[in-house]
């Protein structure tokens, strides 16, 4: 008796919607749950070939928590490509002016670094209130 190998085809992949609150959260680890959801790893039709994520939404992503004095020593770069145009934030004044870039960049960090990992981050939605626009969705609450 021959046994078949089941590989995952596009038809296969039903994503769902999930909602994270962030408040008190650890920031890495935090981090680590949605990157794992948004790459479909907590599946089991998981393939490493194909995007078979679901979709996370993550709401009060000014509260999270870091440890140490991460909130000062912590500095996000950013470039603007010209001569000079070196701009750099701590994580204090990232979380008061975008509190959304914070969770979406150590998420990025966490992906992979191709198409697909590009395609799954399009599946993270981040909000700073506890509120969000995708209730149509029936988003499932996603514990940590």
């Amino acid at each position: 008796m021959r046994q078949k190998t089941l590989t995952t085809k596009p038809s296969d992949i039903e994503r769902r919607w999930w909602v994270v609150d962030a408040e008190g959260q650890n920031l890495g680890r935090l981090a680590t749950k949605i990157a794992q959801v948004l790459s479909g790893k907590n599946k089991p039709i998981y393939a490493p070939n194909l995007d078979v994520g679901d979709y996370v939404i993550v709401i009060n992503c000014e509260k999270i928590a870091v440890t140490g004095n991460r909130m000062d020593s912590k500095i996000y770069y950013r470039h603007s490509h010209r001569m000079g145009g070196l701009k750099s934030i701590t994580l204090r004044e990232q979380l008061e002016k975008h509190p959304d870039r914070v969770i979406t960049s150590a998420v990025r960090g966490m992906l992979p670094k191709n198409i697909r990992g590009r395609a799954m981050l399009t599946k993270l939605r981040v909000y700073s209130g506890s509120e969000h626009p995708h209730a149509a969705q029936q988003p499932e609450v996603l514990e940590l």
